[in-house]
């Protein structure tokens, strides 16, 4: 096979370039169009599937936008083909009820041949196998069955699809007992490897019809959430977000991407997943965030960085959906601190597994704050809530450790009985966590260091109005930080101080981590105290880190949009209708539909809500705003707010459509980790999205074979299953 690129005059080989090498697509007027592209005559006459065994281009050649994309490209073109057909017949259907002569010519021409009785029966029994899959993911239902050690020797035991398919020949479908009746009872009826070939596509179905609207509506934010184990293996569940036709901001799940430990190559596969293979063009990519633990912050933003040097315009921001102060902890890379939040995550859960776990820990508190019941109601009430996310978490573990403490060790320590083994042994365990040195040092510093950052979180999670009055506070909030950097010799002892006296009350003991202390065996020299050891591995690193994150978040660019939301008619009213979008909307002028018009569509649309009528309210939402009946007269303002709507930074209004990250944590919260599927995850988290089993069918048709085979009793039997 030829390695060369098929561009005239062009020398690169695939073998010696770094440049990537396309197939020509097998679509006959994409095909064409790169040989008119190549302006070489040999390749005129040569057939689409002649080109793209034989021949490649590499990327210098051509644009992003030509590049055949796997089978949801085939997709969007069987998709399209399918509209095409229907037109055609639909307009052959008028033109036969107005001249029925021409039915006769139409047949003649033989251009559309009727499916042989063979080729239905192929595509309705594999349309009974997709709807079998189809069913299984939106019902959560795992393939697989039984264990193999689950099973007594010489026993045939099918899997969950089998079985579910045995049972729809039971229950009388045709098409299904006509293939199978002859078929031996140990015979697998549908492969391994035919069902993950299924599950693929059925997964690319759906995604590609949520992708066609976010391709319909243009612009796009992308966002991942944390990395989650499916199955073995850790993968990056991502989230796009989009102004849909109806205006609505939303806010969905299309997939997981594999996790790379090297960033580097996370951020190439990252861009390929995302360009390639699901067909969206990041031209159009408004926004960034990632929501990551400690261990994979830095490499994600090794991805932002490089989406920003392709795309200047994908500004990284903070992701609404998560707590500044939570989104600043879990970056900070100091061990301690990711050890500390996750031991937090899990006292958090633990408590929240029975309501009498709870009520224990209600009674505890009820004691403790005797003397301020007003703030022992108010703990109550966020210990029940999942307080781990809020933006004064922190605070609240402090003001919490002491019941924390004497709960967990009443649990453990029980007589009456009233707590199985487990809970008790998982109550030890948190008990001893909490009860670290180390821990309750880490938690009052992180209290100490995001309470300069708590106000400011808070109003990024706000109105409109409060995300557009933060922007112009991160000043005084560096400021304050820097002046903390630059004393935090003085800071620190305070924070040590606290530590200690909260150590002293829960009866701990102040000593520095083992790990440390065993490495300093036999260096008489030391002289570190547990002080000096926490100011420099954690309070100065602390603090640096949060400076430079909040920086990194929040750059010119991103504050630059935040300031767009004067747009936004009750932000104009608080600032008497002084307000220069202008100067900031520039970073979107190319995004603009009429950009020469925009400085007298702003003054227009200032003069519109100045001198509204005293019984009409501002719009106080970028999103009461694009439902505004009028709004489509103000095409400038319109697109400018669509585009600061998708920003990840903007919460979404109506919850409604914000249920893909609420699914996806539902189906992870209900699903063992080695049941996990990303294809049945997908069809799950997605289940209300319509799909079109004969487009899956097609597809399947035409990416495997053009004939499915027919089981046989040589298929897959117990012993090779």
């Amino acid at each position: 096979m030829p390695n060369f690129c098929a561009a005239p005059n062009c020398t690169r080989k695939s073998t010696q370039s770094d440049l990537a090498f396309f197939r020509f697509p097998r679509d006959p007027a994409r095909c064409q169009k790169w040989v008119e592209n190549c302006r070489r005559a040999d390749l005129e006459d040569k057939t689409p599937d002649q080109l793209n065994k034989h021949y490649r281009l590499c990327a210098k050649h051509f644009e992003t936008s030509m590049i055949c994309r796997t089978s949801e490209d085939e997709i969007r073109t069987l998709k399209q083909k399918k509209i095409e057909e229907a037109c055609e017949q639909e307009q052959e259907t008028n033109n036969t009820a107005q001249n029925p002569s021409a039915e006769t010519g139409n047949q003649q021409d033989g251009n559309v041949l009727p499916l042989t009785l063979e080729e239905k029966e192929n595509k309705e029994y594999l349309k009974s196998l997709f709807e079998i899959l189809i069913l299984m993911g939106k019902q959560n239902i795992p393939l697989d069955g039984h264990e193999a050690d689950e099973v007594p020797e010489g026993l045939f035991a099918p899997d969950n699809f089998q079985a579910l398919l045995e049972c729809r020949i039971n229950s009388g479908e045709e098409v299904l007992r006509k293939r199978f009746e002859t078929t031996a009872v140990n015979t697998l009826f549908c492969s391994k490897a035919q069902q993950r070939q299924m599950l693929e596509i059925c997964e690319s179905c759906i995604r590609e019809e949520t992708l066609r609207e976010v391709r319909d509506s243009h612009f796009f934010s992308i966002i991942t959430d944390d990395v989650v184990d499916i199955a073995g293996e850790e993968q990056l569940p991502v989230l796009v977000r989009f102004v849909d036709e109806a205006h609505n901001l939303r806010e969905e799940f299309v997939g997981f991407l594999p996790y790379e430990a090297d960033a580097e190559i996370l951020a190439v596969k990252f861009h390929t997943t995302i360009t390639e293979k699901w067909g969206l063009n990041m031209e159009y990519c408004r926004g960034q965030a990632y929501i990551v633990s400690s261990g994979f912050s830095s490499k994600m933003k090794v991805v932002a960085s490089r989406l920003l040097e392709k795309y200047p315009q994908a500004v990284y921001t903070l992701c609404s959906s998560c707590a500044l102060n939570a989104w600043l902890a879990k970056s900070v890379p100091v061990v301690g601190v990711s050890m500390a939040l996750g031991t937090i995550e899990e006292v958090c859960s633990f408590f929240h597994r029975s309501p009498q776990l709870l009520l224990e820990l209600d009674n505890v508190i009820s004691v403790l704050f005797q003397n301020s019941e007003e703030r022992g109601k108010e703990l109550k009430e966020i210990c029940h809530s999942q307080w781990t996310g809020r933006h004064d978490a922190f605070e609240v573990l402090v003001d919490l450790l002491q019941a924390l403490v004497l709960c967990l060790d009443g649990i453990n320590s029980d007589t009456s009985i009233r707590w199985n083994n487990c809970v008790a042994g998982r109550a030890f365990v948190l008990c001893s966590a909490v009860t670290d040195f180390d821990f309750i040092v880490t938690i009052v510093v992180l209290k100490n260091v995001l309470s300069f950052t708590r106000a400011f979180g808070k109003n990024l999670q706000g109105q409109t109005s409060d995300v557009f009055f933060a922007a112009s506070s991160l000043t005084a909030v560096l400021h304050s930080l820097n002046e903390v950097m630059e004393n935090i010799e003085v800071y620190h002892e305070f924070w040590f101080e606290e530590a200690t006296n909260l150590a002293t009350k829960l009866d701990v003991q102040m000593k520095l981590p083992g790990k440390f202390r065993r490495a300093q065996q036999g260096n008489v020299e030391s002289q570190l105290t547990s002080e000096s050891y926490y100011k420099d591995t954690l309070s100065v690193p602390t603090v640096e880190h949060i400076i430079q994150e909040l920086k990194d978040i929040f750059s010119e660019q991103h504050l630059k949009a935040l300031k767009c939301l004067s747009l936004v008619p009750s932000v104009m009213g608080q600032l008497k209708f002084n307000t220069s979008e202008e100067h900031h909307a520039d970073m979107y002028r190319s995004d603009l539909p009429n950009p020469d018009t925009l400085s007298a569509e702003l003054h227009c649309w200032r003069i519109k809500w100045k001198h509204r009528g005293k019984d009409i309210d501002l719009p106080s939402t970028i999103y009461e705003a694009l439902h505004l009946p009028d709004i489509k007269f103000f095409p400038n303002v319109y697109a400018l707010l669509k585009v600061l709507c998708i920003l990840p930074v903007m919460k979404v209004e109506n919850e409604r459509y914000e249920n893909g990250r609420k699914r996806l944590k539902a189906y992870l919260r209900n699903t063992l980790t080695d049941q996990r599927s990303s294809n049945l995850a997908l069809l799950n988290i997605n289940f209300d999205i319509k799909h079109d089993l004969d487009l899956m069918v097609d597809t399947y048709i035409k990416l495997y074979t053009n004939k499915p085979e027919l089981p046989t009793n040589n298929s897959e039997t117990i012993e090779n299953a």
